[in-house]
């Protein structure tokens, strides 16, 4: 008589576990990645409407009237991006405000391990700069 095997082995268990952690080790680093990226995407949008609202304050009183009562019901600082990743301030210029603005998206949470980009900045002139490492172009790419 012979006995026909049924179930799994411990071998068995054991390369489908070992399979499953090397596939995890792959994917959890290339998602994280991803998401840091993709929430990239919250700062320099809030950043081009925070500076188009500060152009329509522009255009309806000159200097760059930030203190103006229309201009803070349009803009108030700091901002707090919508996914909460950044946040958005606009440092008080040595030479006043006359001579324009600069936006800074200052990451928060877990977006302040973003190392390539770092901080995101733009000023009226539209220059687009960032801290991190990366290059201008890789991080504010559309």
């Amino acid at each position: 008589m012979t006995k026909q095997q049924r179930g799994v082995t411990l071998i068995e268990l054991l390369m489908v576990v070992v399979i499953i952690g090397i596939l995890a080790a792959i994917a959890i680093p290339s998602y994280r990645r991803y998401v840091v990226r993709a929430n990239r995407t919250d700062a320099k949008t809030q950043l081009l409407q925070t500076a188009q609202a500060l152009e329509r304050c522009y255009s309806m009183s000159t200097p760059y009237a930030y203190n103006s009562a229309a201009c803070n019901a349009a803009v108030t600082f700091p901002i707090t991006t919508t996914g909460g990743w950044y946040q958005i301030t606009r440092p008080v210029s040595a030479l006043g405000d006359a001579l324009g603005y600069t936006l800074i998206a200052a990451p928060q949470s877990t977006q302040v391990s973003d190392t390539i980009c770092g901080s995101f900045q733009i000023t009226q002139a539209g220059v687009m700069s960032i801290t991190g490492t990366g290059t201008v172009a890789e991080c504010w790419r559309k």
